[in-house]
C-alpha cells in the first residue's frame, strides 16, 4: 500500500505535470502542423492532446485535488509550451526563405551557396543607401542555420530576413540528396 503522503503531495501533482507537459507540447505540435497545412497529422495529434488534457483537468478538478496539483497543472502548461517549441525546433519540419540583402558584391556569397547545393536567385535593387543585391534562396528549415554561417562568412554585415513557406509550386528537392533544390536559378536585371 502506498503512503497517501507521497500520493497527494509527489505522485499525483507530478503525473498531472507531465499529462500537462505531453498535452501542451502536443497542443504546440498541432498548431505548428495546421500552419503549414498538415491536414491529416494535426488532427491526430490534436486526439491525443484533447484525450490528455481530459484526463489531467478531470483529476485536477475533483472534490478531493490537493491545492499542489492545480501549481502542478499550471507549471505543466509552461513547461508545456517550451516543450513544444524545442520539439518542433529539432524536427525542422518544412521549407523557408531566406532573403539576403547586400551592399557589397555578393558574389562570392551567391557562389558558395551553389557549390554547397543551395540554389539562388538574385535581384539587383537600390536601397536607402544605395545599389544592394538581393539574394533569395528557398531551404529546408534544418538548413537554415547552414546557410546563415555562410552569410555571416561571406558578408557579416549583411541584413536577412527568413519567413515559412506554407506550400511551394514545382520539383524543388532532389530526390536522392534531398538538399539541392531544382527550379530556382539565378536572376540579375542589371540591365546595364
Amino acid at each position: 500500500m502506498t503512503d497517501p503522503f507521497i500520493t497527494g503531495y509527489i505522485l499525483f501533482p507530478a503525473l498531472i505535470f507531465f499529462a500537462r507537459v505531453a498535452d501542451v507540447s502536443f497542443g504546440t505540435l498541432r498548431i505548428i502542423f495546421i500552419s503549414r497545412g498538415m491536414k491529416y497529422l494535426a488532427p491526430l495529434v490534436g486526439f491525443f492532446e484533447i484525450s490528455i488534457w481530459l484526463v489531467a483537468i478531470s483529476q485536477v478538478l475533483k472534490d478531493d485535488a490537493m491545492p499542489l496539483a492545480f501549481l502542478a497543472y499550471a507549471l505543466g502548461f509552461a513547461f508545456g509550451n517550451f516543450a513544444g517549441i524545442i520539439i518542433e525546433e529539432k524536427m525542422a519540419i518544412g521549407i523557408s526563405v531566406i532573403r539576403v540583402i547586400t551592399t557589397r558584391s555578393g558574389q562570392n556569397l551567391i557562389d558558395y551557396l551553389k557549390e554547397s547545393g543551395f540554389r539562388t536567385t538574385v535581384a539587383d535593387a537600390h536601397g536607402q543607401f544605395g545599389e544592394v543585391s538581393i539574394i533569395y534562396t528557398v531551404v529546408k528549415r534544418k538548413d537554415i542555420s547552414r546557410v546563415l554561417k555562410i552569410v555571416n562568412r561571406f558578408n557579416p554585415k549583411a541584413f536577412y530576413t527568413i519567413e515559412d513557406v506554407r506550400s511551394a509550386g514545382g520539383p524543388m528537392f532532389d530526390s536522392e540528396t534531398k538538399t539541392h533544390l531544382r527550379g530556382f536559378g539565378k536572376v540579375s536585371r542589371k540591365g546595364k
